[in-house]
């Protein structure tokens, strides 16, 4: 895939490594009511957590892509640049396309960074659903276990009430957390902090995360 370079935004004037995550977030009809509610008052909550720390405002970038359908609600941007938009719940749940279009970015995004001459750390990709695909997802899954195997992503799910677990545990190599409640705003803040930790350490280490004991189970 091409990229047009000059379409897009780089603050070319941040010479900190940066650290990608995409939130991957169910927005379909099931979502509707008390879950949209409490999804967007977690967004809110990942915000004022992020911007809590200095050095993550800069060096943590955060891109949001909802499925139902498939939407870039945010390109990368910058902590300190990110304001959360209000979500609303709509139809299916196209979960292969929207894991194949968070990888897609992911992968532009590194060429951004390359172009720029900025190090970056592996990108993050953090799914939260609460059903099944109702499209292929196959692909999608071989491509996340082949990228998890050469350390080119790291890509988390989170089951939320209703959600198909064996599927999201074929998706990646790593186990799918199921969400207790809707206690999305501890689950964000975990994230917050585990983003936090990343942009504190080296680029290239492994860092160990805080257990998500609080607001998720195996």
């Amino acid at each position: 895939m091409s990229i047009d370079f000059s379409q897009v935004e780089f603050d070319v004037t941040n010479p900190e490594p940066r650290c990608p995550c995409v939130l991957l977030l169910d927005t379909s009809g099931s979502m509707g009511g008390k879950p949209i509610t409490e999804l967007n008052q977690g967004l809110q909550a990942f915000q004022s957590a992020l911007t809590a720390d200095e050095l993550a405002m800069m060096r943590v970038e955060i891109a949001i892509v909802t499925f139902g359908p498939v939407k870039v609600e945010q390109d990368f941007i910058t902590a300190d640049q990110y304001t959360p938009q209000t979500l609303a719940a709509s139809g299916v749940t196209p979960m292969g396309a929207a894991i194949e279009k968070a990888l897609n970015m992911i992968d532009d995004r590194k060429q951004v960074y390359k172009q720029n001459g900025i190090s970056y750390y592996r990108p993050w990709v953090f799914m939260v659903t609460d059903g099944a695909p109702t499209d292929e997802w196959m692909a999608a899954a071989e491509r996340v276990k082949a990228a998890e195997a050469k350390k080119k992503v790291a890509f988390f799910s989170v089951g939320v009430e209703g959600a198909n677990l064996e599927i999201l545990n074929n998706i990646s190599a790593r186990s799918a957390l199921k969400l207790r409640g809707l206690n999305f705003a501890e689950m964000f803040v975990w994230l917050s902090s585990s983003l936090t930790s990343v942009s504190h350490s080296t680029v290239g280490d492994e860092i160990t995360l805080e257990s998500p004991a609080g607001w998720g189970a195996v």
